[in-house]
């Protein structure tokens, strides 16, 4: 039977013990990831993400004509790819623009519908993922799932929209408003400040989102956000090596013809599926592990608790 805690008491964990918590955090979390299939299950999430961008990006089309926002779609895919490497985002913004220089106003076509629903294929490939990151078995409604699914397709889209008006359609209203108040400009930095950390910030709330909602299960904040500060530090790095080998070494061209572009676009979404895979593998390490070493902790030695 554990031994109570005196009062002035702690139970203190060595370096070591550190050490060997980290080791089999990542040891389970790759382990995990290898036998499970993580890298067949990151084709499929870049392969489903690639096939989602058209149509989400059409129905947003549709949505920006039916609410008046001319041009917004282009805009929105811009931003979309702004943070990849130029190599690998050009060829594919040319062909969404190609694909929304066709003219789309009604919301409830055939086609903007089943735009929508094709978008949220890719979002269920990515509870698929989770799923199995966090060993969960799915028990949940088809029907409640696919709604969900619309619903995350329904509010990215309103966000996108919303981010293109904070970051491209609100500098031409401040500039506006200089001619009439002078004064403004003083604190244009400070919005602009703002509004990027805004339109950043869209990113690390649609990951903790995305861990949250899609896979079964419950999870607190406390288990979620180490998968996905690493997600983002590990896009960053495999953002900037994938582009840096790109601009110095590869050459697709000679490999895929005309297809180079989209086969670009596509290795560049497995490396970020594989990271994104990998952040939900991490939180269920982590919490497997917190769980083995409290009851570990639990049997230490008691230390005098450091005077302050």
């Amino acid at each position: 039977m554990t031994e109570p805690l005196a009062p002035g008491q702690i139970r203190i964990m060595s370096a070591r013990q550190t050490v060997l918590v980290i080791y089999a955090v990542l040891k389970d979390a790759i382990g995990h990831f290898t036998r499970d299939d993580g890298f067949a299950m990151a084709s499929h999430v870049a392969l489903s993400g690639l096939l989602a961008v058209f149509p989400l990006l059409i129905f947003i089309a549709s949505l920006a004509a039916f609410l008046g926002m001319t041009g917004a779609a282009d805009t929105v895919s811009g931003l979309l790819f702004e943070a990849w490497p130029q190599s690998v985002a050009s060829p594919v913004v040319r062909e969404i623009h190609n694909v929304l220089t066709v003219r789309r106003g009604d919301l409830l076509t055939f086609g903007a519908v089943a735009a929508l629903w094709f978008s949220s294929n890719g979002v269920e490939a990515l509870r698929t993922a989770l799923n199995r990151a966090y060993r969960q078995q799915e028990t949940r409604s088809f029907i409640l799932l696919r709604l969900q699914s619309l619903g995350l397709v329904l509010l990215g889209a309103g966000i996108l929209l919303a981010y293109t008006f904070l970051v491209v359609l609100a500098p031409l209203a401040l500039e506006t408003l200089k001619v009439y108040v002078p004064q403004v400009e003083t604190f244009l930095l400070s919005i602009n400040v703002a509004r990027f950390s805004l339109a950043g910030s869209l990113l690390i709330i649609g990951l903790f989102i995305t861990h949250w909602l899609l896979p079964s299960g419950d999870r607190s904040f406390r288990d979620l956000w180490p998968g996905v500060l690493a997600t983002l530090v590990m896009w960053i790095f495999a953002g900037s090596t994938f582009g840096a080998y790109l601009a110095s070494f590869a050459n697709y061209v000679s490999t895929y013809g005309g297809l180079a572009g989209i086969m670009t676009a596509m290795i560049f979404l497995y490396i970020c599926a594989l990271v994104f895979i990998l952040g939900g593998e991490l939180n269920a390490a982590i919490s497997r592990q917190r769980l083995y070493w409290q009851r570990r902790v639990s049997r230490l030695p008691l230390k005098p608790e450091a005077d302050v």
